[in-house]
């Protein structure tokens, strides 16, 4: 190996030594048996719905502990990192209230908490496996890795950097240093302890005891010397942060479990106690007759973003997510589920099933439970970034909005349920607001049922003409029935339908020229409900709509 002076003079001359970081980060003032937690995405695509998944998780753990829930950004891999990753990541974990205790941008005393601003720290560390031997430099180019990697399939191997593959491990120092003289990039590589064959042993917090193939692989710890800044890889990174950030319980996706070998030689090598790790199954799709991982490829679902841009209610997504990780809760009221810890022990090891139907359910039920100002205002803060027309409609219209929201809503033992997430308030209420109403002006649109235009006019201007708001449903609805009387309608559709050559249409067809002329549509809510919440100017310039006078 190299001496202690040639290693240092790869390294910057003023970089600090370990222990100027351990005392820069002391272990956390807790208390006792209180949890660390982190998540830590990397920017390299949209985010998983697994990650609020763990993140709710993370968090739930650190509260009922007494500890600290910390967001780091993992973004040593800058080459793929994806623009807006990282505002997407702050808009869902502030939407989703799963903010952290500790990020980049909340006060924190063992940040920074992005990893591209920490590599002086990761170098003090290489520096010290380089001089204790526990790593070394590795000048192999991409087509001699790629020739490894040919032969070792060839002849059934199993593929990596290791043993006799390992072409600069005990390479002599002479031809260290010519290289190091011609100007070569290296890397640097961790001297993997394990032989062939070995296995670790280790305690998963959710999965009990363990056994798993130890890593026998030389893996990069130090990206190439050709690049600024100098970067770990996300192995090596993780331990050095875990570390020092004093991290003592990593939740994970199960994925991760074939890492756990290597990741405790990194903490043995480095000196460091290694966390408690707690391995989470992965969310699930059914698939037909059977069920496969949720796919960012295959299911919109998938991503945050689905959720973000339909505006499910935080609260139903946070007490739904809850019930996927610990059965018991879903079984709670949402108020008790939402307050009730997550308890590690009752993480199931199959993956449970994302069902956005019964979701869908739970969003209903949820906003059932509101007033009308709190949906507004929960709205509200949607629309500022999903629908910023709707802000301005609702706020110059107000009074109405919550007039249309008490329809079938206020006062009734079985509340409307059609408002499921934000993004379906256009869809479900927009009809109340004039701005965002188009007029029902062509009396025979095809939502009129195929009723002789001029009888659809006449039905319009006379009920217009006579048109008073009345406070009784039944009165209010009268003037429908005598309009449909006098017009030679049938009573019913029963009598309408016993000789459909007598009649014009129903009563139905009749009520369905006012019902479309107010809301657009041939179903909605109770017709004097919505009449009343319009009120009789705007009624009245709906409906003259059909007769070609708006005025």
């Amino acid at each position: 190996m190299l001496d202690r002076a040639e290693i240092d003079a790869l390294f910057p001359a003023d970089l600090p030594e370990p222990a100027y970081w351990e005392q820069q980060y002391p272990p956390r003032q807790l208390p006792e048996g209180a949890k660390v937690t982190r998540v830590g995405p990397s920017p390299t695509g949209s985010a998983h719905l697994g990650l609020l998944y763990v993140a709710i998780i993370d968090r739930s753990v650190a509260d009922e502990s007494g500890g600290r829930y910390i967001f780091r950004i993992e973004d040593t891999d800058q080459a793929r990192e994806v623009p807006g990753a990282l505002e997407q990541f702050d808009r869902a974990f502030a939407y989703f209230a799963v903010k952290p205790d500790e990020a980049e941008d909340l006060p924190g005393d063992y940040g920074p908490y992005r990893q591209s601003r920490r590599s002086h720290i990761y170098l003090s560390y290489v520096r010290e496996l380089l001089r204790q031997d526990k790593a070394y430099l590795c000048f192999a180019t991409k087509e001699e890795l790629a020739q490894i990697t040919a032969t070792q399939q060839k002849t059934k191997l199993p593929t990596g950097y290791y043993g006799r593959w390992a072409i600069w491990r005990d390479a002599e120092p002479d031809a260290v240093r010519a290289k190091l003289a011609e100007g070569a990039p290296y890397v640097v590589r961790f001297r993997a302890p394990a032989r062939p064959g070995a296995r670790t042993r280790f305690t998963d917090a959710i999965r009990g005891e363990l056994s798993h193939e130890s890593n026998r692989n030389d893996v990069v710890i130090l990206k190439t010397s050709a690049q600024e800044p100098r970067l770990p890889t996300y192995h090596f990174a993780h331990a050095v942060d875990d570390h020092l950030m004093r991290v003592n319980l990593v939740i994970r996706a199960d994925e991760w479990i074939s890492s756990v070998p290597l990741h405790l030689q990194l903490f043995e090598a480095l000196g460091f106690e290694a966390p408690e790790y707690a391995h989470i199954a992965p969310l699930n799709k059914q698939d037909g007759g059977s069920k496969r991982k949720l796919s960012k490829r295959k299911d919109p679902e998938a991503s945050v973003d689905f959720f973000l841009e339909a505006g499910y209610p935080a609260p139903a997504t946070q007490y739904y997510l809850r019930g996927l990780a610990n059965g018991r809760l879903a079984d709670l009221p949402m108020a008790e589920a939402l307050a009730a810890p997550i308890r590690l022990a009752d993480c199931g090891v199959a993956g449970p099933l994302v069902d956005v139907v019964k979701l869908s359910d739970i969003s209903a039920d949820y906003i059932a439970t509101l007033s009308g100002e709190e949906i507004l205002g929960q709205l509200s803060a949607w629309a500022q970034t999903y629908d910023p027309e709707l802000v301005d409609v609702v706020a110059r219209d107000r009074d109405l909005a919550l007039r249309a929201l008490a329809v079938e809503r206020e006062g009734v033992d079985n509340p409307r349920k059609d408002l499921r997430r934000w993004s379906d308030f256009r869809p479900v209420y927009g009809f109340f607001f004039p701005a965002l109403f188009p007029l029902v002006s062509d009396p025979g649109d095809e939502r009129l049922g195929g009723l002789d235009p001029a009888i659809v006019r006449t039905l319009a201007a006379e009920f217009a003409d006579g048109y008073q708001e009345l406070d009784d449903p039944q009165e209010w609805f009268a003037q429908i029935r005598d309009l449909a009387a006098r017009h030679g309608f049938a009573k019913n559709a029963k009598e309408y339908k016993r000789d459909p050559d007598a009649f014009p249409g129903s009563i139905r067809e009749a009520a369905q020229v006012i019902r479309v002329a107010l809301t657009g549509s041939t179903r909605s809510p109770d017709l004097f409900s919505v009449a009343r919440a319009l009120g009789a100017p705007e009624v009245l310039r709906r409906v003259r709509a059909l007769t070609g006078d708006q005025a």
